[in-house]
């Protein structure tokens, strides 16, 4: 009898969750793994989401990944496989999220029974239950995945399509007394034609008083541990390498994400009983969170969003293959780094050298200028002279066809004691990432914020150069009027910076910044060097700056990384590191640009002038047109080939497998004497299969059979000193 009464009431229960009406899973899917390499063709990786034959189950699903969800009596994680290799990443279920509000922990979902946690099995899950004083289960949402900000440009972009996909939305709320008008929701976005999935919580305050948000935990998963040591401390062990993480809340300055991230800690699992491990120290719970934040004030109507954390699942070790799986993700899901344009760094004194400067990129194919650091330019004069007088530039640069862009320096620098950020120690400026820097949320910086944007309004300036953008410092100040105190000063900040940069993006603003805000709007940062190197000699710098081109290139495009040539002095730089004049070091000038240009990167080219003789000018101009004959391939991903040592030959490859040049190799000597080598050319990435035609520079192609690993054996000559390329078709 009692049953009788439950079945109308589950019935009724499962209606309204699938009230969307999802298709049926497919059972063939099952054990179906992914059969061509999403790398070289992903246009049948389509995002769906299904509901399970017993009606118990919502399931995200991409033939590349595939993500379950139990949704009765709660929701829970039960199943995450990487289809490329048959990988189960989850070993137990927990929560779905941790959100902590007026100063308590609340689990969000999740399902508790589960006594071995070494691995999970289906027919538990019938067993689990929904545990005590969390947020449980209330409905699912469906739709389309939008990009997180109104993109727009002019720019030239290898990519201006915008990412589609799935999301799926589950909405929860709690019994709770305390908690009731507190809706949470937890967001998954599975993408098209890549195994990633990006998770974020959402927290709606629909209460009559404001409520506080703490931490926010927005995934929480127990993975399969990468390795099993009998004894050993959490952070000497491997982390598991089948899923990457990136979140969009990094800060470093240190130009590589791994070191800029803030949000990903693998922690130990005490309730994993069965592990190796005798002190159950093993890495295998993935937590994913802010570690400086709390003490948000939320207030009626308002939402809270967390960070964002991209989980792209890994199938390699290779270190090649992961970096263009992360390259992939990037041109997926933030394609404005797929903006490159062509421009030059200008060193000014006044308004006469940046028009003269604007002559100078018309004449050769330059496509914008930036005013760089020591120039004649202030952008925090907020003055209708100020914007007036650097507007008549712009309209004359933009006659020209040329984008004007301009530098502001926001960090490393002090402003009062009453507006820089205050340690928590000393209750005085000073402890800041740069030692001294102003707090963003402070009033100068809300000033500072609102003139760099009305500089841009006024002035139809392109292109923003923010140096030191906010770097994560925290502030102890109580008056500052945009955060409480210490706790949130972290968050306010953040967001502050996220806002200007998607304000840019959406006004079709680029921007340079040298940390990490990809996720959020900025278009470039710096490739990766050390400034003081370019006081060395031209000859070092040419060695330097492929070995920073080799290396900056892993996990970066090419168009996310800027180089740098100083044309005058820099850092103190005798006659033998600068070009200037350029005409008498036009060797050097025209390395300097093919090495960077030939790896798809564009450098600052610092000083007040492209040329100084019509020689310069017309060697400026081959460069660049030989760059925009090549600028789609160029503008590939890299497959490294061989470091630059000054010992022997080194080089790189650039491929797409959708375009018409597969592959552009450049090849450098750097020795005093002519060499001839013969290299195995690896081409599985450009996807040619049985044969190819390789050119060397412009003449004619020669057909080479590619050997049983795609490789083709290539040899080639290069006079001392001097590098070569080569063109690769189908």
């Amino acid at each position: 009898m009692k049953n009788l009464i439950l079945l109308p009431l589950l019935c009724l229960f499962f209606a309204n969750s699938f009230a969307q009406q999802l298709p049926r899973w497919n059972t063939e899917y099952d054990n179906k793994n992914a059969t061509t390499d999403w790398l070289l063709n992903n246009k049948s990786a389509k995002a769906e989401i299904y509901q399970s034959h017993n009606g118990k189950d919502i399931i995200l699903y991409n033939g590349l990944v595939k993500r379950s969800f139990r949704i009765a009596p709660d929701v829970a994680c039960i199943d995450y496989k990487n289809l490329i290799n048959g990988q189960q990443l989850l070993r137990a279920v927990k929560p779905e999220a941790m959100v902590n509000i007026n100063g308590k922990d609340y689990y969000v979902g999740g399902l508790y029974g589960q006594t071995e946690n070494a691995y999970l099995l289906p027919q538990w899950i019938e067993s689990f239950k929904k545990g005590d004083s969390v947020f449980n289960y209330v409905s699912y949402n469906i739709d389309d995945i939008k990009l997180i900000l109104d993109w727009k440009t002019d720019f030239w972009t290898a990519n201006k399509q915008a990412p589609t996909g799935k999301v799926l939305s589950f909405k929860y709320q709690s019994s709770l007394n305390e908690l009731k008008g507190i809706d949470v929701y937890v967001r998954y976005e599975l993408y098209d034609g890549i195994p990633l999935i990006n998770k974020s919580v959402e927290i709606k305050n629909n209460t009559t008083g404001s409520v506080t948000i703490n931490r926010v935990i927005n995934e929480i998963l127990a993975v399969v541990e990468e390795e099993s040591a009998v004894v050993g401390k959490p952070e000497q062990m491997k982390k598991p390498a089948g899923i990457y993480i990136e979140t969009n809340y990094a800060y470093n300055n240190s130009m590589q994400y791994p070191l800029s991230d803030q949000t990903t800690h693998w922690k130990i699992d005490k309730s994993y009983t069965s592990q190796v491990n005798y002190d159950f120290n093993t890495p295998c719970l993935l937590e994913v969170y802010p570690e400086k934040v709390s003490d948000v004030t939320l207030l009626p109507n308002e939402t809270f969003k967390s960070l964002r954390t991209n989980e792209l699942l890994m199938d390699s070790y290779d270190r090649e293959r992961r970096g263009l799986a992360i390259k992939k993700m990037y041109r997926t899901i933030a394609p404005w780094t797929t903006s490159n344009p062509i421009f030059m760094h200008l060193v000014s004194k006044d308004d006469k050298q940046v028009y003269t400067a604007i002559d100078q990129c018309a004449a050769t194919g330059y496509e914008a200028l930036i005013l760089s650091f020591g120039s004649n330019l202030n952008i925090e004069e907020n003055t209708t002279e100020n914007h007036n007088r650097w507007k008549a530039i712009a309209d004359y640069a933009h006659s020209k066809g040329v984008k004007i862009g301009g530098y502001t320096l926001f960090s490393s620098r002090t402003i009062a004691p009453e507006t820089d950020v205050i340690s928590a120690e000393t209750g005085k400026p000073g402890g800041a990432f740069f030692g001294n820097a102003p707090c963003f949320a402070s009033e100068w910086g809300q000033k500072y914020y609102q003139a760099i944007i009305d500089f841009f309004k006024n002035t139809g300036f392109d292109i923003l150069e923010m140096d030191g953008p906010y770097p994560g410092d925290v502030c102890a100040s109580t008056t500052h009027p945009g955060h409480k105190g210490l706790d949130d000063s972290q968050w306010a900040q953040m967001n502050m910076q996220k806002s200007l940069f998607h304000w840019m993006n959406e006004n079709g603003v680029y921007v340079n910044a040298p940390d990490w805000y990809f996720l959020d709007g900025a278009n470039k940062i710096a490739l990766g060097y050390r400034e003081v190197n370019f006081a060395l000699s031209r000859e070092q710098q040419r060695i330097l700056n492929r070995q920073n081109i080799f290396d900056g290139t892993w996990d970066k495009t090419p168009s996310m990384g800027w180089g740098f040539v100083p044309l005058t002095a820099y850092h103190g730089g005798k006659a033998d590191a600068v070009l200037e004049p350029l005409n008498d070091h036009l060797n050097d000038y025209r390395a300097l640009m093919i090495q960077y240009y030939g790896a798809g990167i564009q450098a600052c080219y610092r000083g007040p002038r492209l040329y100084d003789t019509e020689e310069t000018k017309q060697t400026v101009i081959a460069v660049i047109d030989w760059y925009k004959k090549y600028r789609d391939i160029l503008n590939a991903d890299i497959i490294h080939l061989r470091r630059a040592d000054g010992r022997d030959w080194d080089g790189i490859l650039h491929a797409d497998p959708n375009l018409k040049e597969r592959g552009f190799v450049m090849l450098y000597n750097p020795t005093k004497e002519k060499i001839t080598r013969t290299i195995k050319l690896p081409l599985y990435y450009t996807g040619l299969t049985d044969n190819a035609t390789i050119s060397e520079k412009d003449s004619s192609p020669r057909n080479y059979k590619l050997n049983r690993d795609f490789s083709a054996d290539l040899t080639f000559s290069i006079e001392p000193d001097s590098y070569t390329w080569f063109v690769i078709r189908e």
